[in-house]
């Protein structure tokens, strides 16, 4: 499995996640299977379990820089996009915080609407920014 495949893995469990805000360990547990080289495993339990840990702070974050959206109007799939990168920029030091945007753009474009890619990408250069 590559980076960005585990990161399309660990976007679509946050996705879920903003709706039920429980912990899906067996979707964890499929998606590590899913791994057959075993070489992204550790990203996605360290995202996954951290975007879940840190979710308020993220969340406070996204709020503080998202100046003219309220977090209930930010599309779940945005919010979840936003909090994986978000988590990836604060935590995840070996990932450069432009690869980090830059996933989070492409997977905005695969999964989201037309104009969602400009959105994240304002508010993520806003919080980089600070």
């Amino acid at each position: 499995m590559s980076r960005k495949t585990a990161r399309e893995s660990v976007f679509k469990m946050i996705f879920e996640y903003t709706f039920s805000k429980e912990k899906n360990n067996d979707m964890l547990e499929e998606m590590i299977s899913a791994d057959e080289n075993k070489a992204e495993i550790g990203y996605i339990k360290e995202v996954y379990n951290g975007v879940i840990q840190n979710y308020d702070e993220l969340i406070e974050k996204i709020a503080s820089v998202s100046q003219s959206f309220k977090l209930d109007r930010i599309y779940k799939i945005d919010l979840a996009i936003l909090l994986v990168a978000l988590y990836e920029i604060l935590y995840v030091k070996s990932i450069p915080t432009n690869v980090s945007i830059n996933e989070a753009l492409n997977l905005s474009k695969a999964y989201s609407t037309e104009k969602s890619a400009s959105f994240i990408n304002g508010i993520l250069s806003n919080f980089v920014g600070e």
